[in-house]
């Protein structure tokens, strides 16, 4: 057996999202290979794409945590961005598996966070985190997820969340029309149906709408982000626009609801896409906006995440504290240490 190794085998780790189940394997701690990437519309069911991954690299597994965006509240799991719906039990016996722990995807990243090194953040803004600040987490993708720690003693309760489904705020005109358009089609309307990315898409045929020009709704989310960050599509970069400014205000709400003087992480797969763009944005100008906590939220870093699945770093980190083991990740106070200078991680 390889120095430090687990003695009953690797560990599966899964990160499942709307779109995509992303797969890979623990060896040892923080030794987080054989990453796989499958097409959730690939597969009928979810354990039908766990058993791929498990016939492949996987072969062996003993012991499993699965992030998935979805609520995580007693035996049944069925997913709010796809069809998938599965009992836990039922799929740790089929798949053959000693411990199947399925916890929400961003409860997951938030336990990641303390242990991401300086070079896998990127902030956005100023600000300066407060040691022993409570820490927020947003984050758009297929849907909007939300999360925080919250500091006790010299640990971090990761807080399960479903913040993205808040009703949208708007905080101009344009988000007004852009809300009123939503109206036409939904009796409510949550952040994660604009801040997410299929709301970008719908974002832009609201735009369209209340200016009485003809788009084609047909275009896809990542051809109206190509569109923007290429130039010449006046409605497509406004698109982006307002779509930067809409997370601003999720991100700003969160920091003054959480108190988050720790910092406010921004995951999701959207984001990390928007590259030089985001910087300049109208993101970190309205996170500020916020009237009589404008000076609160400016002293807050917002911080991008571009760390390749730190959601399984996470989940793992979950995994080993559920089967009592030693492996050294996260608890410290301190964001951003390294694995080796941090502590055990309780939830």
């Amino acid at each position: 057996m390889i120095s430090g190794s687990y003695p009953d085998g690797p560990r599966l780790l899964a990160d499942i999202g709307g779109t995509n189940a992303r797969f890979a394997l623990e060896y040892g701690p923080g030794r987080i290979s054989a990453m796989h990437n499958l097409a959730c519309a690939d597969y009928s069911r979810f354990e039908d794409a766990a058993r791929a991954y498990l016939a492949g690299p996987g072969a062996g597994a003993r012991h499993a945590v699965i992030a998935i965006a979805n609520p995580v509240d007693g035996d049944a799991i069925r997913m709010t961005n796809h069809h998938w719906a599965f009992s836990i039990a039922a799929a740790q016996r089929e798949l053959g598996l000693d411990t199947l722990l399925v916890v929400n995807d961003f409860t997951a990243l938030a336990m990641a966070l303390p242990i991401l090194a300086p070079s896998e953040l990127r902030q956005i803004g100023g600000g300066q985190a407060r040691p022993h600040g409570a820490i927020g987490l947003v984050g758009a993708g297929t849907g909007l997820g939300v999360s925080g720690l919250v500091p006790a003693g010299e640990r971090w309760v990761a807080l399960q969340s479903e913040g993205g489904h808040v009703a949208f705020s708007p905080s101009d005109e344009r988000e007004v029309a852009v809300l009123q358009y939503c109206w036409r089609r939904f009796d409510h309307v949550s952040a994660e149906r604009m801040v997410s990315g299929p709301g970008i898409a719908l974002i832009r045929e609201a735009l369209a709408y209340s200016r009485g020009l003809q788009a084609d709704i047909s275009l896809s989310t990542s051809a109206i982000v190509e569109r923007a960050l290429e130039g010449g599509d006046a409605l497509c970069r406004e698109t982006l626009d307002c779509f930067s400014g809409m997370l601003g205000t999720v991100a700003a709400n969160l920091a003054v609801t959480l108190g988050a003087t720790g910092g406010i992480y921004i995951g999701g797969g959207v984001v990390p896409r928007l590259g030089d763009y985001f910087e300049q944005s109208p993101f970190r100008a309205r996170f500020e906006k916020k009237g009589r906590f404008s000076g609160f939220t400016k002293q807050i870093p917002t911080l991008l995440i571009t760390a390749a699945c730190p959601a399984l770093a996470g989940a793992a980190a979950i995994l080993a504290d559920h089967l009592d083991s030693s492996v050294p990740v996260a608890s410290s106070m301190q964001p951003n240490q390294t694995r080796s200078e941090a502590n055990h991680v309780h939830v």
